[in-house]
């Protein structure tokens, strides 16, 4: 734990808004990291993290290419909050569907 503190992972997706939300994290006094998409959990973990926050990224799960959740993030005890596509795909890798709703939103 740098200084101290407790940790929130940002996983980053590619969305531009990754920044802003370390940041809001860090306004909250917690410290914030943001790491890629493709950081093995095990390395995640050695960071002790207290949460891990799934950023945004492409526009859907379904998309050709789309990033997944690294291998056994949701196995490894530590709480996930799934923010726009992290949400879409924390949503998918525990079983349900994402749909479209006819509309596109962003951010």
């Amino acid at each position: 734990m740098p200084g101290g503190f407790d940790t929130v992972l940002v996983v980053d997706f590619g969305a531009q808004y990754a920044q802003l939300i370390a940041r809001r994290v860090r306004e909250c006094h917690v410290y914030s990291e943001i790491v890629p998409s493709t950081m093995p959990v095990a390395e995640m973990l050695a960071r002790q993290p207290k949460a891990i926050i799934l950023s945004g990224g492409p526009a859907s799960v379904y998309a050709p290419g789309a990033p997944a959740a690294p291998t056994g993030l949701f196995d490894a005890g530590v709480p996930v909050l799934g923010i726009c596509y992290g949400h879409q795909v924390l949503v998918r890798e525990l079983g349900g569907t994402v749909e479209r709703t006819g509309a596109a939103e962003y951010g």
